[in-house]
Parts: C-alpha cells; structure tokens; sequence
C-alpha cells in the first residue's frame, strides 16, 4: 500500500493501526446475494441452461457405466449404447439451439406443424412401418436401427405447444368452459388415444398429466379440474384390469415376494443396488446390478444404478437438479407476459417434473412399473431429442420475459446497464 498500511489493518483515533476484523456472513447475506443473482434479467435462462447442462451430462456418463456390460455381451461393443445416445444428442443440442433463437410468434406457427407431425407419425406406427417392442406397437423403423424413433415422445412436446397457442389466442374468451376445452381436449384425446392403442400406457398417463397442467395454467375451475380427473380414472381402470399383463404388475407390486423372476424382478433389484450404495456408492461404474441382475439398467431403472454408483449424494443432486429446472419453469410462466411462453413454460416444467418423479418412484418401488424413462438421463434416442427440443424452447421462453426482452434491447443499442451483485460490496 501506499502508505505502508496493510489492507488487514486500519488507523484508530490514535493514529496506532488496528487489525481489521472480517464480519461473518451471515444467512441474510447469503439470502441478499441469491437475490441479486436471480435478480438479473438473464438468471432464469441461466438456470435452465445450467441444469439441464448437468442432467444431460450425468445421463451420458451413466448410460455408458450401466450399459457397458450388457452392451459387451449382446453387441461385441461396450460403447454401443455410448454411440447411439451421443448420435441423437449431437442433433437434440443442435435442434435446442434453434428453437432457443426463435420467436414466440415463429413457434406458434410451428406449434401447428409439430401438432399434425405428430399424429401422422403416430398413425404411422399401425401400418408395416411400426415396430412393436416390449408389446407396445410404439416405435418407427425408418431404414436402419438408427434411425428407429419413438413418435409419442415427440407428441408430449407437440401437444403442448399447440395448447398453448390455442389458449394464447382464445385469450380473452377462457371465462366460457367451451373454449377451455374445445379443441384443445379433442386433439389431446385423439394423441393420447392413439398411444393408449399402441399399448403404451405411462407414457399416455404422462400425456394425461400435461393436459390437466395445462388446463390448470389457464385458470381452469377446480370443479371441472375434479369431473376430468373422476373421469380419466374410470377410464384408466379398465384399461387395467383387461390387460393381463398390467393386472400381473399391479398385483405383484402389492405381493413383493412373488414374480421374482419376472415383474418384480426388475423392482426387487433395483432396491438391492440403492440399498448398496449407501451415502456415497460403490464408485463410478462399479454396480453389480448392471452385470445381469438388473435387466437394461441403462433404460427405465438408470436411477437405481446412479443410486448405486453415486451413492444418496448422487440421487439428491438429481433430484436437486430437476428441482432446479422445476423452479426455473415456473418462474417463466409466472414472470411471462405472452401467454404462449406461459401456458408452454408450464407445460414442459410439468412433463419433466412429473415425468422424474414417477420415473424416481417406480425405481423405489413406490409405484408399479409403468415404464417411463427419466427425463435426459435414460437411455433413448427419441427420448433425449425430443427433451432436448423442449428445453430449446423453454430457453426460447425464458428470453422472452420482460425483463430479458429488455436487456437485448439495450445491448442492441449498446447501452445495457451495468449489472452489480451484492456479492463483496459490504
């Protein structure tokens, strides 16, 4: 220093330097910083950036660790699965992109597009184009393995953008219930039922769930909320009890000693690996599971094998991850002043929060197995793609709040603010 002083000290009254005592921190700090953070205008596109980031990442590492073996055995090439999902996931980043750069009033229209995409390629899937596997009629063959894909994935995002659009224009006639469901209700029963006839009965429960989100978003009243809600019940319950396959995993979830080798198994499996794991795991690709006990530990059960790898730490920072992603969702479709971003923002924060947690669930064996995938960490080529689109739009969303919208402006202009934290200004 310039006048010999050092920046620890200072000069009392005395003239006598003193030591400077650094004042702790404390929670309210700490609470003034996170404000300022998420004060920029920018913080939620950040957030979803950032987590989604992680979940992808972590879903490739561990798509490799649980895949290796089976991938080995049954391939000759324990980077298969590696390849295919790196494949797929250089398009979805590239798609995320995209999407994330276009306008609200460019992915209305596209809204309309992705809508009757979506059910040509689901009506495709009952001509001599479609591929059944695991009894559910639900995939396509275009040529090659490779390009073998999933349409109903695709239609998650579909409906919800062409919801949105129809309820962003039907704005100031939502007071009428005819226009809370007409055609919105419609439509999504025409792809929802398309899938439930493919055999695919969690995904259509997914679907189920978007459409109430959505509905709820717009202001729908709680009592017509309720009717649908009997209503999808008493329609799901046959659906159940005529299927011997269903019946057989409900009645095994109730009975966890029977079905060992078969419906239970890949329940009963999963809880020895999470139990093994303990607080920090065996290590990154050390699970036992993954040699057989557990069958396709790379798909629908990725979470037990990140459990037993990664230990509880590593199934809390997923679960604080999509926690993340769940918080930045809503804070778009609550900050939104366009109703498409609002009522789409919604919509995808529902698919990934809902679709995680049942995913999460079934693993735990807190539900039957209804075979859904978790959200970019599962293996699946359709899967990732098309959760990579969403994000891309929620991106797109996320920079069209007001504040954001503002931001660009000025830095258009050249003269964007100068943006301070509270982080070391005490």
């Amino acid at each position: 220093m310039a006048d010999g002083s050092s920046p620890h000290t200072r000069e009392g009254r005395t003239g006598r330097t003193q030591p400077v005592v650094d004042e702790p921190v404390t929670d309210r700090d700490l609470r003034d910083q996170l404000r300022a953070v998420l004060a920029h205008p920018m913080a939620t596109t950040h957030l979803v950036v950032a987590s989604s980031v992680l979940l992808v990442g972590l879903g490739v590492m561990m798509v490799l660790s649980s895949s290796s073996v089976f991938a080995g055995e049954n391939y000759g090439d324990p980077y298969y699965f590696l390849k295919r999902q790196g494949f797929f996931l250089v398009i979805g980043v590239v798609a995320a992109i995209v999407l994330s750069r276009l306008t609200p009033s460019t992915l209305r229209t596209l809204s309309w597009v992705a809508m009757i995409l979506a059910c040509v390629l689901l009506i495709l899937t009952y001509t001599p184009l479609g591929v059944e596997v695991n009894g559910n009629r639900n995939w396509l063959k275009l040529g090659t393995d490779l390009f073998r894909i999933q349409p109903s994935e695709f239609a998650k995002l579909a409906l919800i953008m062409w919801g949105a659009d129809i309820f962003h224009r039907k704005q100031r006639l939502l007071e009428q219930p005819k226009h809370l469901l007409v055609p919105f209700l419609p439509g999504a029963l025409v792809l929802i039922g398309l899938v439930v006839f493919q055999g695919d009965l969690g995904t259509a429960v997914i679907m189920i769930a978007i459409v109430a989100a959505v509905l709820w978003a717009i202001g729908t009243p709680m009592r017509l909320l309720v009717s649908m809600t009997v209503l999808t019940i008493a329609a799901l319950v046959p659906m159940t009890v005529l299927s011997a396959d269903r019946m057989r995993r409900f009645s095994y979830f109730f009975n966890p000693d029977e079905g060992l080798d078969g419906s239970n198994l890949q329940q009963i499996q999963s809880l020895y690996g999470i139990a093994s794991g303990s607080w920090w795991g065996v290590g990154l690709g050390g699970s036992r599971q993954k040699w057989g006990a557990l069958p396709e530990a790379h798909n629908d059960f990725i979470f037990a094998v990140i459990a037993e790898e990664l230990g509880l730490i590593g199934s809390l920072s997923v679960l604080a991850l999509f926690a993340v992603l769940t918080f930045a969702g809503l804070r778009i479709a609550l900050r939104s002043d366009i109703p498409f971003c609002r009522y789409t923002a919604a919509g995808i924060t529902a698919w990934f929060s809902l679709q995680a947690l049942i995913n999460m669930a079934v693993v735990l064996r807190m539900l039957p197995v209804l075979g859904v995938p978790l959200p970019m960490v599962s293996y699946g080529g359709s899967a990732l793609l098309a959760n990579l689109c969403a994000l891309g739009v929620l991106v797109a969303c996320a920079r069209h709040e007001p504040e954001a919208r503002q931001l660009r402006a000025q830095r258009r202009r050249g003269s964007a603010p100068r943006v301070t934290t509270l982080v070391g200004s005490r």
